[in-house]
């Protein structure tokens, strides 16, 4: 029988009666265990980037789609693909219940349509092409479930992401990741463990399809956008370690003009083969 882990009473008690000390301490106590289970779930996180991988080398997008924190967090992480990696938006696209008013403020009830999420889906033209990942701390969420069961039936790859072994969301994934994680602190408080956990996963997942999709030479986010001074200065240092530059101004000079340090680094590179053909 199916049962919540996520949902069982917290081993703490009174909290209210706790110092602030006690409670932060009791928090990173709990925290101090999502990395572990995290860890035991590698194996079917790597069944899912893989499949990833294999998806978008052939053209396709990755989705997230989740209600509440889930979906808060899915697109946090698509959101900040393109700023770090330099793809395009819609290459990682979140999608959560209530659309964009519910990243800020919860909409009642959206989560329970199970017609719902497919919808949003077709509004971004999902096809086979794609991978579509659900998340669901619960596992039991309508809005996800529903939308994972319609792309199966039309032929578009799965994952999910949950932290309650035999959750229904699984059984409507090809490759399902369980983050065993147990009860909140807060009971039901799934923003705590299970949040950190899935931010975790989703961390790893992407992180790891943009490395093997190019988009990180050496341990560098050689194609990051140049959106702030902060990445700027970060990229002109890249720009001089790689090239062998000394002159800062002159590194940034050209950066700015080729607008992304891997391009940069490619026009030294064909810069050294012509010279050594001429030579």
């Amino acid at each position: 029988m199916f049962e919540k882990i996520t949902e069982l009473p917290s081993p703490y008690r009174h909290l209210e009666k706790m110092s602030t000390i006690e409670i932060l301490t009791h928090i990173n106590d709990e925290d101090k265990t999502v990395a572990e289970a995290v860890e035991k779930a590698i194996p079917q996180i790597e069944k899912l980037v893989s499949a990833i991988v294999d998806k978008m080398l052939a053209g396709g997008r990755l989705f997230y789609i989740g209600a509440g924190t889930s979906g808060r967090l899915g697109i946090v992480d698509a959101s900040e693909c393109p700023p770090t990696f330099g793809v395009p938006f819609d290459l990682v696209i979140g999608i959560i219940s209530g659309g964009d008013s519910a990243i800020r403020k919860a909409v009642e009830f959206a989560e329970d349509s199970t017609e719902q999420g497919w919808k949003d889906l077709q509004k971004h033209h999902v096809s086979n092409k794609d991978v579509v990942i659900g998340i669901a701390a619960s596992g039991t969420t309508p809005y996800v479930i529903g939308a994972l069961k319609q792309c199966r039936k039309h032929g578009i790859q799965t994952g999910s992401i949950t932290c309650n072994p035999g959750a229904p969301i699984s059984a409507r994934a090809d490759f399902p990741i369980v983050v065993t994680v147990g009860p909140e602190f807060i009971t039901g408080s799934t923003r705590m463990k299970s949040g950190t956990a899935q931010k975790l996963v989703l961390n790893m997942i992407s992180t790891t399809v943009m490395i093997q999709l190019g988009r990180v030479e050496d341990n560098k986010m050689v194609n990051m956008q140049l959106s702030n001074e902060k990445l700027v200065d970060r990229g002109v240092r890249m720009v001089m370690e790689k090239t062998g530059l000394k002159n800062y101004e002159e590194a940034k000079k050209l950066l700015l003009k080729k607008g992304s340090v891997k391009k940069v680094i490619d026009s030294f590179t064909e810069g050294l083969k012509e010279d050594k053909v001429t030579g």
